[in-house]
């Protein structure tokens, strides 16, 4: 089981009523004390020939740790742009801490022009020509005002089969706590 909630900046919403949905899944994420809403700064995506930005002042950007039922451990990266239009999500197993360079476990992007069909839809590509996922720099994590800092690449597709095209996808972060 799985406790699943969401946030949402929006200046139209004053405090919502909390809202909790329960799932089958092969992780949890119970209300962590690890896991934390970027207030400013942002996460810039870089694929093909274009930047796609997330500003933590009107997008929702989080820092996630995740622990699975199998006690597994992992950390990452979720974000959506405001109208909902954009989501982008990378995780790592392991713990996070700073100056620490990890390969990747998961990744996803998708945009879509309306809320009923994704115009692009990316994840992780277990066929990339160098056989690697992908890494994550994490630079600095949880110090100060800085919720974390680095950089990453990986390797996305539109499926998961041997022959699909796969794209080198990179970027940085730069999110802060205050």
């Amino acid at each position: 089981m799985a406790t699943v909630s969401s946030c949402q900046k929006d200046a139209a919403v004053n405090s919502p009523a909390p809202s909790t949905t329960t799932v089958s899944a092969d992780s949890t994420a119970l209300s962590s004390p690890n896991n934390f809403l970027a207030v400013s700064g942002t996460l810039k995506i870089k694929f093909n020939d274009s930047t796609y930005t997330f500003d933590a002042a009107t997008d929702s950007i989080a820092f996630i740790n995740v622990h699975s039922i199998d006690n597994s451990r992992y950390f990452g990266i979720t974000a959506i742009n405001k109208e909902h239009s954009m989501s982008f999500g990378i995780s790592s197993a392991g713990f996070p801490y700073n100056n620490i360079n990890r390969a990747i476990a998961g990744s996803q992007f998708i945009m879509s022009g309306d809320t009923k069909t994704p115009a692009l839809a990316l994840s992780l590509s277990r066929y990339s020509a160098p056989k690697s996922l992908g890494n994550i720099n994490l630079i600095q994590y949880n110090s100060a005002k800085v919720l974390a800092k680095g950089t990453f690449y990986t390797f996305m597709a539109k499926d998961d089969k041997a022959n699909a095209p796969y794209y080198r996808v990179e970027g940085t972060f730069d999110l802060q706590l205050k």
